[in-house]
This record gives C-alpha cells, sequence and structure tokens, in this order.
C-alpha cells in the first residue's frame, strides 16, 4: 500500500506499507531520500551494508546508491524524496 501526500517537481512525500517478510527488488534512485520507520521495522540494505531501523529511526539513501529493503515485521514508512539541484 501506499499512498503519496505531495507531489512536486523538487520532491515528493509517501507512506508506504508493507507486510512481514516483503522484499524489495534491488534499485537505484537518481535523488536523495529520506526514509522514517513509522511503525514495524525493516532491514534497509544500501550499498551493500545492512541496517535495521525501528518505529521512529530514519536513514537518508543518497542518490545514486544501490538499496533494497526487507521487512522483518509488518512496517510502514515515509518517503520523502528530494529532486533539488538535479535535472529532470
Amino acid at each position: 500500500m501506499s499512498r503519496t501526500i505531495v507531489k512536486r517537481t523538487t520532491g515528493n512525500v509517501t507512506i508506504l506499507a508493507y507486510d512481514q517478510g516483503e522484499e524489495s527488488a534491488e534499485r537505484v534512485s537518481p535523488f536523495d531520500s529520506y526514509i522514517q520507520i513509522i511503525d514495524g521495522t525493516a532491514a534497509f540494505v544500501i550499498n551493500g551494508d545492512s541496517y535495521e531501523l525501528h518505529k521512529g529511526e530514519g536513514i537518508i539513501i543518497p542518490a545514486h546508491a544501490r538499496y533494497c529493503f526487507i521487512a522483518n515485521e509488518q512496517f510502514k514508512m515515509i518517503s520523502t524524496v528530494i529532486k533539488s539541484g538535479y535535472e529532470d
């Protein structure tokens, strides 16, 4: 489930929810992203380094970094993508 709250040419804010055991495919974004966990726990792998995030914790995914996540349990997150300073 996802719901975009703000969508602008300079970035967007989206709330996403995942079930336990869900995994994302590895991806690369041309923009910086800030992820904050608002419920549950998930592991994020960024450029080969693993980070376990719990409710209330956040992490920055730098532009052009390879990343994916694994839902250790059902979790929800806010994703803020910042496009400022980059070309569309």
